[in-house]
């Protein structure tokens, strides 16, 4: 009889530790809101990167489009005469 008590104390005491406070779900709700925070500020600064990365992939295909347009400047080789 005394280890069946001493078993149904022991199951009730852990179904009571097992039991979240109020402030233990405050503090960890509060830390779920600074990790969602930060995970929001990472996906905006990645965004930031990804358009700053767009911005000059665009200006410098834009550069080599223009270069590609214009013409060699290159001066022709002199023509050589054979040597006799």
């Amino acid at each position: 009889m005394k280890k069946v008590l001493f078993l149904a104390l022991a199951a009730a005491s852990f179904t009571f530790a097992s039991c979240d406070s109020k402030k233990e779900n405050a503090q960890e709700n509060a830390a779920d809101q600074v990790e969602n925070a930060g995970e929001a500020k990472a996906d905006a600064m990645e965004e930031q990167a990804d358009a700053v990365r767009d911005s000059a992939d665009a200006k410098a295909d834009a550069m080599e489009d223009a270069a590609d347009a214009n013409p060699s400047q290159a001066t022709p080789a002199p023509a050589t005469t054979p040597a006799q």
